[in-house]
């Protein structure tokens, strides 16, 4: 870059909603990449969707904000480009704009702190809700003696001399937390990420290095496979520790049969599948739910915990948990009390599609009131599904199966299937979801009455 130019910052936008921070899930860019005006430049993540966030101007990239998977709080640097005179928003008078682009270089521990000295280090969560889930332990001093084979995830038996000197290598906490741990100087890592950090896979680089050097002093298990939970798993699993960790579950299941109900799904469907679409079980079940929500209306909730206020819906909009290549997802079909038996397919097929494709709208993951889970075919015999906080209940279709069954004091083929459901203790009495669940139980039983009404 020449002196001619100038220094634009582009910084983590405010995405609203009360939103304090974001996860970095992709970069579209590298360092010395020329960048368009509206081109994509990174991917973010927040708890309710990914925002794809464009560069403003044309320029060069001179650091980027951070690596994949670290938090980066709203209005912190995500990334530096080069431009042409007067595109700048840097102070560049007091340094020269390399200079400004770049972070500082780490000075000695006991002068100057290396995060405080690094603009693009990772910041404590802002938010209590992830302050609370991914607090970190406390980080233990730094061994003085060669960590053991266990604490550098090795076969027993390896012999692997570490350095204990005190660590002058920049890098994100996270990242010197690991070593700390380990009894590892980052001093001795060569960096690869931007702006000279060391970062998780220049660690493990390292150590693989020392058991190498070992030679014969040990067997090393190589078949490991150190996996980083960010993005989309990473909120799958805050999400349901978070749920775990918040609400009292009380489980119910019931089982259900549901001859009448198949006899009619395949009737309607040798009928209107051409001109309407096909039905599957759970339209039908979305319908059921409508109508029994009606009579307990302390089921269709969200519980806010920080406020221990529940705020009980008119509108039912239902959250249809979905597996995706990137994991689950929960996108919502709103106010399907308003909605046809057709309309509620199409309008669960198509947000389904969306989750899996990853083209889902961020209004098509949020408000859900109440949930549905159903693994089709594998649904198995029971399951206990776990509550999409902050909601009150979900249902889970399990596998339909046909069953021999008395009736009358004749044994009659019957085509039965189970309802596994969870409901939060704090909101629903036990015998409150017993009987939302029996009259869940007696719709799907006479779907006539799921026409009728």
């Amino acid at each position: 870059m020449t002196k001619e130019q100038a220094i634009y910052t582009i910084r983590v936008p405010d995405i609203g909603e009360g939103i304090t921070e974001v996860e970095l899930a992709a970069w579209h860019v590298a360092v010395g990449d020329s960048v368009a005006a509206d081109q994509p430049v990174a991917d973010v993540m927040t708890d309710k969707a990914t925002v794809e966030i464009p560069c403003h101007v044309s320029g060069t990239v001179l650091a980027l904000g951070g690596e994949v998977g670290q938090i980066l709080a709203v209005g912190a640097d995500l990334i530096r480009l080069a431009v042409a005179p007067g595109m700048g928003n840097t102070n560049t008078n007091t340094s020269s704009p390399v200079e400004a682009a770049m972070p500082a270089p780490p000075a000695p521990p006991a002068e100057v702190d290396a995060e405080e000295d690094n603009p693009f280090a990772a910041r404590p969560a802002a938010s209590a809700v992830e302050a609370v889930v991914a607090e970190p332990e406390p980080v233990p001093p730094p061994s003085t003696s060669t960590p053991t084979p266990e604490q550098m995830g090795l076969t027993v038996g390896l012999a692997c001399s570490v350095s204990t000197q005190a660590q002058t290598g920049l890098a994100a906490p996270a990242v010197r937390q690991r070593a700390a741990a380990l009894g590892v100087d980052l001093g001795h890592i060569p960096p690869s990420g931007a702006a000279g950090q060391i970062t998780h896979a220049d660690l493990d680089t390292w150590l693989l290095a020392q058991v190498r050097s070992a030679g014969g002093q040990g067997a090393v298990d190589e078949g490991q496979e150190h996996i980083p939970v960010v993005g989309l798993r990473r909120r799958i699993a805050q999400k349901m520790q978070e749920a775990k960790r918040r609400i009292p579950h009380f489980s119910y299941v019931e089982e259900v049969d549901v001859t009448a109900l198949e006899q009619l799904r395949q009737q309607l469907n040798t009928c209107y599948a051409s001109s309407r679409g096909k039905l599957s079980l759970l339209p039908f079940l979305a319908r059921a739910l409508v109508l029994a929500l009606a009579d307990f209306p302390q089921i269709n909730a969200r519980y806010d915990d920080e406020a221990q206020q529940i705020t009980r819906y008119r509108a039912v909009h239902l959250g249809v948990a979905a597996q995706t290549p990137a994991g689950l997802m929960v996108p919502v079909v709103h106010h399907v009390q308003s909605l046809s038996l057709w309309d509620c397919a199409a309008a669960i097929a198509q947000v389904a599609a969306a989750a899996r494709s990853g083209s889902a709208r961020r209004e098509q993951l949020m408000g859900s009131t109440i949930t549905i889970s159903s693994l089709g075919a594998l649904g198995g015999i029971v399951s206990t599904p776990v509550i999409n906080h902050p909601e009150v209940a979900i249902i889970a279709v399990n596998r339909m199966v046909q069953r021999p069954v008395l009736q009358d004091g004749q044994w009659v083929a019957r085509q039965m299937m189970n309802l596994s459901s969870s409901f939060d203790h704090r909101v629903v009495d036990g015998m409150d979801a017993a009987q939302f669940i029996q009259a869940v139980r007696a719709l799907l039983g006479a779907p006539a009455l799921l026409l009728a009404a």
